[in-house]
């Protein structure tokens, strides 16, 4: 069977498990207070053009939104995203189950628009039952979104600016974060999303990595005892040297942004691919996961050989599917695949 599920579907990229052999038998300190985890810190800074950066290395992303969020809130307060957001819909109620509601508001195309904040904000802050009521107390987006779409800078800028008017902190889901910055489309840099974001985190798992997010917070507003908030919910890894490991690696002569670009140019060409044959597109995402919409017969015929994902039911009868791209994806894949479509 070809696969196209999603990109964390293969192990680790080889770079980062020959760096793990090679410091395998170091004998390291826990919980992050060791040298190799300061290196990643350090290479990361550098990669963003900053030295003031706070950051930790946490094991996944549902993990990774649930603390991050939940040490922002105050009890009183939830975390206002798109109405697609991971938050929102793919994370089985974690926020929720950390004693905060998600304030979903409508989306375009897994974008939330500065302008449908601020009128949410007009709105709620107009309402003389507030007291009674979630206040806001952050906002969640992620980029690249659930749709594969790009923010522009321009539209981060707006968030931004919003966010700074209402007093709340902006927070990046990074998941895929390299094939956001390495795609065609985009206009930002990491340097941008460190001045733009309050916190962000840059993904590993899906991009290269066994296991593994750096969780970075751009203005010195990581809260106080971080680690201790970090053991309470259960996260705390005494060989941080697992996940940090594999980050020294991946922001090692630009490996990050290497996968990244190879998988974004494997997406590219299975697009390609598709439209040729007179597959519709579901959306034009310019990033490593793409949307494809089959008829009942070709998703019958497609699923005998490849595996993908089926994101939605049409209402015409057809199916709006998913395949993604990854470091993992070859040439001989995607010429596999064109025979089957």
């Amino acid at each position: 069977m070809l696969s196209f599920a999603s990109d964390y579907t293969e192990g680790a990229h080889p770079k980062l498990l020959q760096h793990l052999m090679e410091r395998n038998l170091v004998t390291l300190p826990g919980y992050g207070l060791d040298e190799d985890t300061e290196a990643a810190r350090a290479k990361i800074c550098a990669a963003c053009g900053r030295d003031d950066l706070q950051i930790c290395f946490l094991t996944g992303g549902t993990q990774t939104n649930r603390i991050a969020v939940s040490s922002m809130l105050r009890s009183y307060e939830g975390v206002v995203c798109a109405d697609t957001g991971h938050i929102a819909v793919h994370e089985s109620g974690a926020i929720e189950h950390s004693g905060h509601k998600v304030l979903a508001l409508p989306g375009a195309e897994g974008k939330l628009a500065a302008e449908t904040l601020a009128q949410y904000m007009e709105t709620w802050l107009a309402d003389e039952t507030q007291e009674h009521m979630v206040r806001p107390g952050m906002v969640y987006i992620s980029h690249p979104t659930e749709y594969g779409t790009l923010y522009t800078k321009a539209e981060l800028t707006a968030l931004h600016d919003a966010c700074r008017k209402y007093g709340l902190p902006l927070y990046m889901d990074g998941a895929r974060l390299g094939y956001g910055l390495m795609s065609p489309a985009s206009d930002m840099t990491l340097r941008d999303i460190c001045e733009l974001t309050d916190l962000f985190y840059i993904g590993g798992t899906k991009v290269g990595a066994l296991c593994g997010e750096a969780l970075v917070f751009t203005r010195g507003n990581m809260p106080p005892h971080f680690m201790a908030i970090i053991k309470q919910q259960g996260a705390l890894l005494a060989k941080t040297r697992v996940v940090s490991q594999q980050f020294d690696a991946l922001f090692t002569d630009g490996l990050y942004w290497d996968i990244s670009r190879h998988a974004i140019d494997m997406a590219m060409q299975l697009k390609a691919m598709f439209t040729a044959k007179g597959y519709p597109l579901f959306i034009d995402s310019p990033t490593n996961q793409q949307f494809f919409i089959l008829t009942p017969q070709q998703l019958s015929r497609l699923k005998q050989d490849v595996v993908f994902s089926v994101w939605q039911p049409l209402p015409d009868g057809r199916t709006a599917v998913r395949f993604v791209t990854s470091w993992a994806t070859t040439a001989q894949q995607l010429a596999a695949l064109k025979r089957l479509l």
